[in-house]
């Protein structure tokens, strides 16, 4: 995720901003019974540097989502943004995965950023009918808007999504400067998105501190982690995410979808592992993180 993201990080103010007052009202007014889902994943499965570690040795490219579920229960699901998935494909990908494993599809450029939101129903609906496919693995697919997206498309991003199909839940990055800088707006903007039934996405990335704006509008919430290589706020980061978490958690949130980028794919499961422990540390819940996996040892003649 190039969004936002600073070479120099030395006068970055990482801290968590306060939750955000309609947070505890929305979390109040959706609270749901039963425990909790927890989901984390990364932007894609085909990670040939796991190969060796968190995946065996020589495995072919199409064993990688399979064993990429083994290691993580979702996946920030980025290929949709290039294109629409055929039948077949969906079928591929839900067949490679447990039941308790969820996809997020992005949804496709074509719609978003080429003509933003303009003249898509068609579109829409086949990309909402071919990810339905995906049936109990669908979890919460996101319409990421461009950056030159901003608040004079506010009635068109409402007719949107007054008219995106009702069986797909969807969630929303607003990332124009503009969305944050006006207070009234803003509020106006998340109680829309809340009377609809729709996810403000929350990005915490070193450039754009306006949008970790800490308000969720559903009982789901869907966070975009932008780390750096395991730097020490990496860690403090973590520490405070899942202490952010498990106060929502504690206060009525249903569902977190957590996604984590990182420059090098190498480190995402190792920043996965210490933000998890934590999390289970502070919640009970039992949080299976990301392990090293033991390889086949070859054989000697001597």
């Amino acid at each position: 995720m190039d969004f936002g993201r600073l070479s120099d990080l030395r006068y970055v103010d990482f801290r968590l901003p306060p939750t955000h007052p309609g947070t505890v009202a929305t979390l109040a007014r959706t609270n749901a019974p039963g425990l909790p889902a927890i989901y984390v994943g990364c932007p894609i499965w085909t990670n040939k540097a796991w190969l060796g570690s968190y995946f065996p040795a020589g495995i072919k490219d199409a064993e990688f989502l399979s064993y990429y579920a083994r290691q993580f229960n979702s996946i920030e699901l980025n290929t949709t943004h290039y294109r629409i998935p055929d039948a077949p494909t969906v079928r591929k990908w839900k067949a490679a995965v447990p039941a308790h494993f969820r996809f997020c599809p992005k949804l496709p450029q074509s719609i978003s950023h080429e003509r933003q939101l303009y003249n898509a129903d068609d579109l829409t609906l086949t990309f909402c009918r071919a990810i339905e496919e995906l049936g109990e693995n669908l979890g919460t697919a996101f319409l990421q808007l461009p950056p030159t997206f901003g608040p004079e498309s506010l009635p068109r991003l409402e007719r949107y999504l007054l008219d995106f199909p009702s069986s797909v839940p969807l969630a929303v990055e607003l990332r124009h400067p503009g969305w944050y800088t006006d207070a009234g707006l803003r509020e106006s903007v998340m109680e829309m998105l809340e009377a609809l039934g729709k996810t403000l996405v929350l990005t915490d990335v070193a450039g754009r501190r306006d949008v970790l704006h800490m308000r969720l509008t559903t009982s789901t919430a869907l966070v975009r982690f932008n780390g750096h290589g395991l730097v020490p706020s990496d860690y403090r980061r973590a520490e405070e995410w899942a202490a952010r978490l498990a106060d929502w958690l504690a206060a009525g949130l249903h569902t977190v979808y957590f996604f984590i980028h990182q420059k090098d794919i190498l480190h995402s499961p190792l920043w996965t592992q210490y933000f998890l422990e934590q999390l289970t540390a502070r919640t009970g819940l039992e949080l299976v993180p990301p392990r090293i996996i033991p390889q086949p040892v070859q054989g000697s003649l001597f």
